[in-house]
């Protein structure tokens, strides 16, 4: 006897905060439907469940507007009649960075906490492709399951559902395999997720809708358990639905039709699907489709929101929260749980797939833009306020480098590795507060007549570093002390420059600026600047009179040629898809002669300079904006490019340091061309079938070669914070700053890497006519990458961890002088006086063994249930690796921990070993 099936219809919105109108637009629309939502759960106890689209955020976003309802809602969610998170927002997976991923899920969690109930669902329903690392991170969080819209399958035009032959998986349902052998139930929304939307209550209508949609759910699902989704985007709720549910009980006997929720559908589809399910491993791009449908071309569309985004997630993720950290377990300040949080939410709220994949109307990415600054803003006072307080509480008097007219600073550095590099820094020299004399103006004179001593750079040990001082004048400053109001006053200030050398992971050195004296000297291997040829004792690179640059890499003695040329060519897609006119050549800059000069050389640093003079076509023609307004499918195009042109003037500068493995990339242009994408190409000279990409918390390694059943020309696909290619003996790597889209295009000399630095489009596309004439991203734009050769392995050479660590910002933080420091009065600062010396000019919070690992450090933070210190790790490759961390802090214990920060098994050794490609975190309760 066969079993009998279960039409389960799960009631949903897929709720877009925004996309194709404004925010506040949606807005009006989501308190409408939650409205309805609660006024229907109170009346008709037969519509049983609500699944709130995986996202806590919605609770939010209607309880501002309807806080008096605050009771209703809260009461259904506790009843689980309203299912909640994981979630805070739907994010796109391979936009946003492995920690704000986790950030996400770990607020949806708390967002969640006080009800005693979440959601256990991995939901993902239409990201733009998925992370492969997902299976690990559900399972670490109890999440058995992942449903997800897209990436094993081809979704066509309006999201609608394509027949092929090409499925990685049979049946809907599916095991989904990270790439360290997690695994979790998979279940494709094969039908999508409104295959059960405004089902009829008319026995005749009825009959017509259930043929087709149960026709259409049996075709791939793999139990008699069938999924239809009763909703779509920004869908209102169907009132009527137990009656309809009831009319299709009575035309289908056989049939058990149920209002369900994805817990009880998940629990009966686990407990019959078959053996035989396919295993898919990794990445969910949709490799196996024509190419069209994945949309990866959102990653390249307003690549000012990428930039944006990279730079919030970096301050917050990897300078502000180990800051915190550092101050909290020195008992210097305490960890600011309540702001961080803050500034993560209004971060995230830009994380959503059409927001932060750039695929909406201006209106939202104009507010965008507002939030990612406020997000900053916050993180950026938290950053000035936790390092004063460590600043506060270094013992510079233990110290005999310094004397007592030294002016003193510290550099902390936040990343995950030791690090050289070049510190900017403006230094306070003397200053008056205004009451100290008759008017601002006399104070000015009398700081600006003051003859200043020729200074050098000395650290804590007493050595010598060779600095570029640079008198800036009097300026204005105040000061906001904690126990009485603004203090203004007027400032003689320098600016030094100099390198900074071996400044630990997670810690910090002091310095002094003092007056020239003889002292112990600090050796550095430095930077030669001849002509158009920079060196130092890695790299030897040569500007050529086109602008493209010959690197040499003086470990493995490779060298690659022909390095960051431009090209260029038309985009008659939409912020959605990039597409070529057809018949189109590209144009490069690579017959073009630059202007080359020097513009600064010093034994720490050397700067080159190229400009282009080009010019491009002006944009599409007129029958592109026809094809636009008949709505003609992207696809089907014919319109081309402009014989007219506009100049586009490319400033490109070349950074070379001391010591350093890397070559620091800056492109700036004034964009006035329309439908266009410009791309830098790196020639790697390197013949190889595969290629590697920073992706969420691993490296993947993906063909240069899509399947057979690609079609699309393009093969652009997503990048974290860098993509390289190798045989196995050298590589080069092209790291990058909020530059997500790359392509690796195949030659007869080898494999090119092509990042895309700008993509001009002037509609969203997808399912209607919405004109974005500022996707055409008109006027000046910056970007920054840097490439990075290397020898023999990628992780174990350390070209990942310069990749890792070449976004993340220095800190700096001045301490006055010490005479100042000696003197000076003792001010509370989170129970600690200000003076009193807790801490050394030098210290290190936590060391690991990170030369030649292939492990990745990923956060340093506290957690805000236990108080404890977490680290997180992953590891790059499928080999075991070695993990010793030692911590610069008194704790009492070390324990495993999860991405939801939970207290799991206590490490009793110091060595941890870390199976390949796992994810691990550490835990450290403090005394």
């Amino acid at each position: 006897m066969t079993n009998p099936k279960t039409a389960h219809l799960i009631s949903h919105t897929h709720w877009d905060r925004e996309w194709y109108m404004p925010y506040e637009h949606h807005h009006v629309l989501l308190v409408e439907l939650m409205d309805t939502l609660l006024d229907t759960l109170d009346q008709d106890p037969e519509y049983r469940y609500f699944h709130l689209d995986g996202q806590t955020i919605i609770r939010e976003d209607y309880l501002q507007v309807r806080p008096d309802q605050q009771e209703r809602l809260d009461r259904y969610i506790r009843e689980g009649r309203i299912q909640f998170g994981p979630w805070y927002v739907l994010q796109d997976e391979f936009l946003t960075s492995s920690e704000a991923n986790l950030r996400n899920l770990l607020i949806g969690h708390r967002d969640a906490q006080p009800f005693g109930v979440i959601s256990k669902t991995g939901y993902f329903p239409d990201s733009f492709g998925n992370m492969g690392q997902a299976p690990q991170i559900l399972q670490q969080a109890d999440i058995q399951n992942a449903i997800f819209g897209r990436g094993v399958k081809p979704t066509g035009f309006n999201n609608a559902v394509v027949d092929a032959e090409a499925y990685e998986s049979p049946y809907s349902e599916m095991i989904w395999r990270s790439p360290d052998g997690s695994e979790v139930l998979g279940i494709l929304f094969a039908n999508w997720y409104c295959n059960g939307m405004e089902v009829p209550v008319d026995p005749e209508q009825a009959k017509v809708y259930w043929d087709k949609n149960l026709q259409d759910a049996e075709k791939f699902a793999s139990t008699p358990h069938l999924l239809f989704m009763n909703g779509c985007d920004h869908q209102p709720i169907q009132t009527d639905l137990p009656a309809a549910l009831r009319t299709a009980s009575e035309l289908y006997p056989d049939i058990h039709f149920v209002h369900s929720n994805f817990d009880d559908y998940i629990e009966a589809v686990s407990r019959h699907v078959p053996d035989n399910l396919a295993t898919i491993q990794g990445e969910l791009r949709s490799q196996h489709t024509d190419g069209w449908g994945t949309l990866v071309n959102t990653a390249s569309a307003r690549v000012y929101l990428k930039q944006l985004n990279q730079q919030g997630q970096t301050l917050l993720e990897k300078v502000a929260e180990p800051l915190a950290a550092m101050a909290h377990a020195a008992g210097v300040k305490a960890y600011p749980h309540h702001l961080l949080t803050h500034a993560w939410k209004m971060l995230m709220q830009n994380h959503p797939h059409d927001s932060i994949c750039g695929c909406s109307v201006d209106e939202v990415h104009r507010e965008m833009v507002t939030r990612f600054a406020k997000s900053r803003q916050l993180a950026e006072k938290l950053v000035s306020q936790t390092a004063q307080a460590i600043g506060e509480s270094v013992d510079v008097k233990s110290s005999e480098a310094w004397g007592e007219d030294a002016v003193l600073f510290t550099v902390l550095n936040t990343a995950g590795w030791t690090r050289n590099g070049i510190i900017e820094q403006e230094l306070i020299v003397d200053k008056a507060f205004f009451p100290e004399g008759p008017n601002p103006q006399a104070l000015a004179r009398k700081l600006e007549e003051a003859a200043l001593p020729a200074y050098q750079i000395v650290d804590s040990a007493g050595n010598i570093y060779e600095a570029e001082i640079v008198d800036l004048g009097v300026h204005f400053g105040y000061e906001l002390p904690k126990d009485r109001f603004r203090q203004p006053y007027m400032a003689r200030k320098v600016k030094v420059t100099f390198q900074a050398r071996q400044v630990p992971a997670l810690g910090y050195q002091t310095y002094g600026l003092v007056p020239a004296r003889e002292q112990k000297s600090s050796s550095v291997n430095g930077v030669q600047a001849e002509g158009n040829v920079m060196e130092n004792q890695y790299l030897r690179l040569a500007v050529l009179d086109n602008g493209t640059v010959t690197l040499l890499d003086k470990r493995s003695g490779k060298e690659y040629v022909g390095l960051n040329a431009y090209e260029n060519t038309g985009d008659i897609g939409n912020e959605y898809v990039y597409r070529q006119p057809d018949g189109e050549q590209a144009i490069t800059t690579e017959h073009l002669q630059a202007e080359l000069r020097l513009l600064e050389h010093t034994p720490y640093r050397a700067v080159m300079e190229s400009v282009l003079h080009w010019h491009i076509p002006a944009g599409a023609d007129e029958l592109f904006e026809q094809e636009k307004r008949y709505m003609i499918p992207f696809t089907e195009r014919k319109a081309q490019r402009v014989q007219d042109t506009v100049p586009l003037t490319i400033t490109t500068t070349y950074t070379l340091e001391a010591e350093s493995d890397m070559v620091k990339v800056r492109t700036e242009f004034n964009n006035q061309a329309r439908d266009h994408r410009l791309r830098a190409l790196f020639p790697s000279g390197l013949v190889t079938d595969s290629h590697s990409a920073d992706s969420i918390f691993e490296v993947a390694k993906r063909p240069n070669t899509p399947a057979k059943e690609w079609v699309n020309p393009s093969n652009a696909q997503h990048q974290q914070a860098f993509v390289y290619v190798t045989d196995e003996a050298t590589g080069l790597m092209v790291a990058n700053k909020g530059l997500n889209e790359y392509e690796i295009l195949q030659t007869s000399s080898g494999s090119t890497i092509a990042v895309t630095l700008l993509r001009a489009s002037s509609e969203l596309g997808d399912w209607g006519v919405f004109e974005t004439p500022e996707a055409q991203c008109q006027g000046p734009q910056s970007v920054e990458y840097a490439l990075i050769p290397f020898a023999g392995d990628a992780a174990r050479s350390g070209a990942c961890a310069s990749a890792y660590v070449y976004p993340i910002p220095w800190t700096t933080v001045q301490l006055g002088t010490l005479a100042h420091t000696y003197a000076k009065e003792a001010l509370p600062i989170d129970g600690v006086k200000a003076g009193e010396s807790t801490l050394p000019p030098y210290k290190q919070w936590l060391d690991w063994n990170s030369e030649h690992s292939t492990l990745a450090f990923s956060t340093f933070k506290i957690a805000e249930e236990t108080g404890d210190v977490i680290a997180r790790w992953f590891n790059l490759t499928a080999e075991s690796a070695e993990l010793q961390a030692q911590t610069g802090f008194e704790c009492t214990a070390v324990y495993e921990s999860d991405v939801l920060e939970r207290v799991k098994d206590t490490l009793e050794e110091k060595l941890q070993m870390v199976s390949g490609h796992k994810i691990v975190t550490q835990g450290y309760q403090l005394c």
